[in-house]
């Protein structure tokens, strides 16, 4: 009998065998191909008259089950018979948590959704009973979200929720069909702000199914896209495969008066100079510039922030910006903010958000209040900036994910932890909850103080096991970070014991942070051991374990020590990388021992092919001159030019105006450049470099050594008038 097989399959065999409708269920789920005309009909299953399609003939989701059972035409029904599916849950071994954890979600919409349309009361609960009964649904119905649940009154028909998690499912699904499509036209869902753009976070890194969503949500749903919301959708399809979307994108956001920001610009910019796309950042570029030297709004914008810069606020301030008459907007109330960002202004931009408000009849709404919360992450502006997420969440909005994720990592910047963990609580209460990443990144933040506070810490675990999240590797050596640092070793071995009931094993990571913890403190002897311990437990350490081992010993001094750990590391076989090589020449350079370092960088280069930060050069390079050796100098901006960074010239042209020859400038311009000579503005630079120095005639004796087209250009000509 097909039941009885499929229920040995899922290890029921020996119990109740399950009812006919869960056997087809199962066999749909488990089983596909095993499902025609000739071994079970719908009708004698009980299955709801749906259509299931294609799905007959290949695996189907449990959560795939579920809608179509949401989409069936008697809702009672269909969440009993989905009620009865669950409870096979825990037997199928193959069917993974998210999957799992996924249909429970869809059954919680289902149940509310039916106590709601009963006619009949429940049986053991009022609605209001099953609302609160589900603790984790409990952001079901918040002020703003409009969470839309639609029926049509002959049928009871389960439409969708614009409850973030449902959509969210819906366009993650790898399985998109047509049926599931007409749905979503006839739905009528009220899209906010918030939940657009936490949709469009979470399907970030998939720009296909982005433009899928976005599709919809403008072109069918009628939802208006704001300029931050437009700014994270370019960011998205910013690649080779999406420039289409792209430049769609850019068009729509001109013919609605919005402008690309300068912080969107950059950062699309240089992505496109990263992955090689040299003509779209040209193309970016001009219409960039373009824009804004034809948007009209610009001169208002700029005139705006003047007057708000120009003094403190009060009359005299309002009085001015009263006489511009100022036809507000969403778009130029956020240029205004993004005019007035960082330290010295954020008050002022919040006294212009209040004044807009009071004084032009500026009714604020989600985009906005998103806007100015972005500008007043700072110790001078953080009352205002509480002062307006309270106000926001009174008139029904709601922080959106793409804000939160700025704003957070702006706090933890500026080392306001407190209030960095504050604004994680308030988002984790929220429709819009954080990432993993999220949790992870700033519990990683916070160990890196010197004294870690712990009670940030908890306060962070805590509020993401309330959540429902059960703790991830991650968030274990968070929790062991902080520990470590504190020198809390046995808190944080208990931590690695838990962590291994979890069912989760001490790897590089765990290990580097112990031997970070033990060098902090200067347990050299124990952190070195830590290592033999890893290699004993299989464990073997990779390059960061002994970089932070060989870092702990140069942050004390101990460069000698250092060495003999790094010939051991190599000894090994282990090549050493960029960011060690940056450890050891700090470490030489804490010391004064500056031609050590540049031996060391050197060898390394050459034997190893090791291609250094560019920052390591520059920082040697410098020290290198203060110390005279301009020709060990030289030679690092030689293999600086192999490795194809851009030229160093300042601190060449300063130590050589000052007290080099002119055959030290020769050399310094012939190094400078991949081609036979350096360009027009290299050699201006030195020529006037010279001359504020006042050495005029080694000016002249330069000029005489350079090439025909450079002693003629004008530009040259100009420097030295007269004297040519």
């Amino acid at each position: 009998m097909l039941e009885e097989e499929t229920a040995d399959n899922i290890g029921l065999s020996g119990s109740k065998e399950p009812p006919g409708l869960i056997a087809e269920i199962l066999r749909r789920v488990r089983r596909p191909g095993l499902i025609d005309s000739n071994t079970t009909s719908k009708a004698s299953s009980g299955i709801p008259n749906v259509d299931h399609g294609p799905l007959c003939s290949k695996p189907m989701c449990l959560d795939q089950v579920l809608w179509r059972f949401v989409f069936s035409n008697r809702l009672d029904f269909s969440v009993a018979k989905a009620e009865e599916i669950l409870k096979y849950f825990p037997k199928l071994q193959t069917i993974n948590r998210a999957a799992m954890n996924k249909a429970k979600r869809i059954l919680t919409h289902c149940r509310l959704a039916n106590s709601i349309c009963s006619p009949q009361p429940s049986r053991t609960h009022t609605i209001h009973k099953q609302v609160t009964h589900f603790a984790h649904f409990s952001t079901f119905l918040p002020a703003k979200i409009h969470t839309s649940i639609n029926f049509n009154a002959h049928n009871q028909r389960l439409f969708f929720s614009s409850e973030p998690e449902s959509l969210l499912d819906i366009f993650s699904s790898s399985d998109w069909d047509k049926k599931l499509d007409k749905e979503l036209e006839g739905s009528n869902l009220a899209l906010t702000h918030e939940t657009v753009m936490y949709i469009l976070k979470k399907l970030s890194k998939d720009p296909k199914k982005v433009s899928t969503f976005f599709k919809w949500a403008v072109e069918k749903n009628g939802f208006e896209p704001s300029p931050s919301i437009y700014s994270l959708v370019l960011r998205i399809y910013a690649n080779k495969d999406f420039l289409k979307e792209f430049w769609v994108a850019i068009k729509e956001m001109k013919e609605k008066g919005y402008y690309i920001d300068e912080e969107t610009y950059k950062t699309i910019f240089a992505m496109f100079r990263g992955s090689k796309m040299e003509n779209e950042a040209t193309a970016l570029r001009h219409f960039y510039e373009r824009l804004i030297k034809e948007n009209t709004m610009e001169d208002i914008v700029k005139e705006v922030v003047d007057v708000v810069k120009s003094a403190e606020w009060g009359e005299h301030v309002e009085s001015k910006l009263g006489e511009m008459k100022i036809r507000v907007s969403d778009n130029l109330v956020l240029r205004v903010f993004k005019e007035l960002r960082g330290k010295g202004h954020p008050v002022k931009a919040f006294r212009f958000f209040k004044w807009v408000e009071k004084s032009l009849g500026f009714k604020h709404n989600s985009v906005t209040y998103n806007g100015i919360l972005r500008i007043l992450c700072w110790e001078e502006s953080i009352s205002e900036f509480w002062n307006v997420l309270e106000e926001m969440k009174s008139v029904g909005f709601e922080l959106d994910i793409d804000t939160y994720i700025k704003v957070s990592r702006q706090l933890q910047k500026n080392k306001m932890f407190e209030d960095a963990v504050k604004l994680y609580e308030h988002m984790m209460d929220s429709s819009f909850k954080p990432s993993f990443s999220e949790c992870n990144f700033l519990l990683r933040t916070i160990a890196t103080k010197n004294t870690p506070d712990l009670d940030l810490v908890y306060r962070v675990v805590k509020k993401f096991e309330a959540a429902g999240h059960s703790f991830s590797k991650n968030i274990y050596d968070g929790i062991h970070r902080s520990l470590t640092s504190l020198g809390k070793f046995d808190e944080a071995e208990k931590i690695v014991e838990t962590m291994k009931t979890a069912g989760y094993e001490p790897d590089n990571i765990t290990y580097s942070q112990l031997v970070f913890g033990l060098c902090k403190l200067r347990r050299f002897d124990e952190a070195s051991k830590v290592l033999d311990l890893m290699e004993e437990q299989g464990c073997i350490p990779d390059i960061k374990t002994w970089t932070i081992l060989i870092k702990g010993h140069c942050a004390a001094n101990e460069i000698d020590k250092a060495l003999f750990y790094f010939a051991k590391m190599m000894e090994k076989s282990f090549d050493p990388d960029a960011d060690l090589l940056d450890v050891l020449i700090n470490g030489f350079l804490s010391q004064s021992r500056t031609v050590g370092a540049y031996t060391l960088l050197v060898e390394l280069v050459q034997k190893a092919r090791l291609r250094p930060w560019q920052s390591t050069y520059k920082n040697l390079i410098q020290k290198l001159l203060r110390e005279r050796k301009l020709e060990e100098a030289m030679e690092l901006l030689r293999l600086m030019k192999k490795h194809n960074y851009p030229p160093f010239p300042e601190p060449f042209v300063e130590y050589i105006s000052k007290s080099g020859s002119v055959e030290d400038a020769w050399e310094f311009l012939m190094a400078l450049s991949v081609k036979e000579y350096p360009t027009v503005s290299a050699y201006q630079h030195v020529f006037k470099s010279f001359f504020d120095e006042g050495r005029h005639s080694e000016a002249k004796d330069l000029l005489y050594k350079c090439p025909h087209h450079i002693r003629k250009h004008p530009a040259v000509c100009s420097l030295f008038g007269s004297a040519m």
